[in-house]
C-alpha cells in the first residue's frame, strides 16, 4: 500500500472518531497487509501525540476465543492507550463514542520497559509493579463492528476508554489464569470468564504484545498501563447502563455510562 493511501485511510478514521460516525470495513475496499494496518494506526498515534495527549499505556485485544468468534477474526490484534481515555470515576461519556461495548480484563502496570523482541513470561512477571481488574470500553469506527483483522489494528485496535479497578495486587500474590470474573449489567449477569481465557495466561499475552509491537518499533514502557485482554464476550453498551464485574482476589469494578 502507497504511503499516500496510508495517510487518506489514517485520515479517515481520525474524523470518524472526531465525528462520530461509521465508515465501511477498510478490507473490503482496499488490498491492505497487516503491516499497512498498522501503519495506519501509527501514523495516528502521532497526530494525536502532536496534538499534546499523552500515550499512558498499549492494549492487547481478541485473546479469548469468544472474543475471537463474535467479530470473526482469528487472532489478537493491538493498539495504543491515551490517558484521555482513563475514566478514572467509573463514568464513561456514551455522547463522545459510536458503538462501544464493555470487556472484563486485567491490567498490568509497569515499573521497567519491556523491550527486544523475546520478551519472557517471567520478564513480564519481573516487569510488572502490580495488576489490577479493568474494564476496557471497545470501540469501533467500522460499521457495525464489520470488523477484519486489519480493520480493528489500523482503527488503534478500537480503543476506546478504560477503567481501573481500585485493588492492586503484586504479581505473586495471585494465579492470573485461575482468576475468575462475573459481569453483570444492569444488575443481570451476562457473561463470566477466567484468567486462563486470555491465550491461557494474561503474562502470555503481555509478552506477545511485547514481542509483536518490537517489530514494529514500539516498547512497552515503564508506567503504562497494558490492558491484557478480555475475559469474555464484550456486551453491548448504550446510555444509562450500569456494568458491574467481580474478580476474584481483587474485587469489583463498575462502570456507568452516562
Amino acid at each position: 500500500m502507497s504511503k499516500n493511501m496510508i495517510s487518506v485511510l489514517a485520515n479517515e478514521l481520525f474524523e470518524a472518531e472526531q465525528n462520530r460516525v461509521q465508515i465501511s470495513p477498510i478490507t473490503v475496499r482496499e488490498s491492505i497487509a497487516l503491516d499497512d494496518a498498522y501503519a495506519i494506526q501509527l501514523e495516528n498515534v502521532r497526530r494525536v501525540v502532536s496534538m499534546g495527549h499523552a500515550i499512558s499505556g498499549k492494549k492487547i485485544g481478541l485473546t479469548s476465543e469468544g472474543i475471537q468468534k463474535q467479530l470473526g477474526v482469528n487472532e489478537p490484534d493491538y493498539g495504543h492507550l491515551f490517558a484521555t481515555m482513563d475514566c478514572a470515576d467509573g463514568k464513561v461519556k456514551t455522547y463522545e463514542l459510536i458503538q462501544p461495548k464493555i470487556e472484563g480484563e486485567l491490567a498490568f502496570i509497569l515499573k521497567a520497559d519491556l523491550s527486544g523482541g523475546n520478551v519472557t513470561v517471567q520478564d513480564v512477571r519481573d516487569a510488572t509493579d502490580y495488576v489490577q481488574a479493568a474494564f476496557e470500553i471497545v470501540d469501533s469506527r467500522i460499521d457495525n463492528w464489520r470488523i477484519r483483522l486489519e480493520d480493528t489494528v489500523a482503527d488503534n485496535a478500537s480503543s476506546g476508554r478504560y477503567i481501573l479497578g481500585g485493588k492492586k495486587l503484586n504479581i505473586d500474590e495471585v494465579d492470573l489464569p485461575t482468576i475468575s470474573m462475573k459481569l453483570y449489567k444492569n444488575g443481570k449477569p451476562v457473561a463470566e470468564g477466567r484468567g486462563s481465557a486470555v491465550l491461557g495466561d494474561p503474562c502470555i499475552a503481555v509478552a506477545w504484545l511485547a514481542n509483536r509491537l518490537w517489530g514494529y518499533g514500539v516498547t512497552l514502557k515503564k508506567g503504562e498501563v497494558i490492558l491484557s485482554g478480555a475475559f469474555s464476550v464484550a456486551p453491548e453498551a448504550k446510555k444509562g447502563d450500569t456494568f458491574e464485574a467481580e474478580f476474584s482476589s481483587f474485587g469489583e469494578i463498575k462502570a456507568t455510562f452516562v
